[in-house]
């Protein structure tokens, strides 16, 4: 059974590290200043400041799900755009020739993702901390959604990379298949507001245990089962752990 290669993950994961830091002002700042634009209209467009989503102030409904939303599609971003770009420059071989075991590479991406996402999301909450209640009604539940989240969209990322073979199809799975998911699942709103035939196919929407349960662990109100979202996000993470392993050690769609 051939050992791990500490020596070489360690320094993928750094090369994944050190490629968003080389351009922090696009991948930190740039997203928390998006955030914040987007609060700023929510807010001036509820011609209230007081405004409320049942028993939380609107700004912080709004704050602490820009602050997850952010997270999880700069660690989405962070995976796929690195696989991507190795496969259209044409250095994803360089990548894969040293002995690295499928699981070896899935661990790099996603501590690079895990990273980037948290970067992001402690600038943002810098920003917003003048404006919206800083607090955590349950602190584990916090650190559990927010790293199992990151972890999840980073191996999303991961699939996507290897699944696409140009910008054009990367795009395409970012616009049909991860916006969609991400903007429908509660961030702006309560889903409870909804159509019952829509909140339904929220409940089989991943994104929403990611949004509802950060937002629980900080607001102690959720709009759908807690116990339910935990065990969504750490099933979601086993099953694209296993599937993407499977896939490097296949080299799928990666050797030329």
């Amino acid at each position: 059974m051939q050992s791990f290669n500490y020596y070489g993950t360690y320094m993928l994961t750094l090369r994944e590290i050190r490629r968003f830091l080389k351009v922090y002002h696009q991948t930190i700042i740039a997203p928390a200043i998006s955030a914040m634009i987007f609060l700023s209209i929510f807010v001036l467009a509820s011609h209230s400041p007081d405004a409320m989503v049942g028993d939380i102030k609107f700004i912080n409904f709004m704050g602490y799900g820009l602050i997850i939303m952010t997270i999880v599609q700069n660690s989405f971003a962070n995976s796929s755009s690195s696989l991507i770009m190795s496969k259209v420059i044409g250095y994803v071989n360089d990548i894969l020739m040293p002995p690295f075991a499928g699981f070896e590479l899935v661990i790099a991406y996603s501590i690079g993702s895990l990273t980037r996402g948290l970067a992001a999301g402690l600038v943002l909450l810098i920003f917003l901390s003048p404006f919206i209640d800083l607090h955590a009604a349950h602190p584990g539940l916090l650190v559990f959604f927010t790293i199992g989240s990151c972890l999840l969209m980073g191996m999303l990322g991961t699939l996507a990379g290897i699944a696409s073979n140009s910008f054009e199809q990367y795009s395409a799975i970012t616009a049909y298949i991860v916006t969609p998911l991400s903007f429908l699942s509660g961030t702006f709103y309560s889903v409870t507001k909804l159509p019952i035939a829509f909140q339904i196919i929220n409940y089989f929407n991943p994104f929403f245990y990611m949004i509802d349960g950060f937002r629980y662990s900080i607001t102690n109100h959720s709009d759908g089962n807690i116990t339910i979202g935990v065990w969504v996000v750490f099933l979601c993470n086993i099953a694209l752990f296993s599937l993407i392993v499977r896939l490097f050690n296949r080299g799928w769609k990666l050797r030329g």
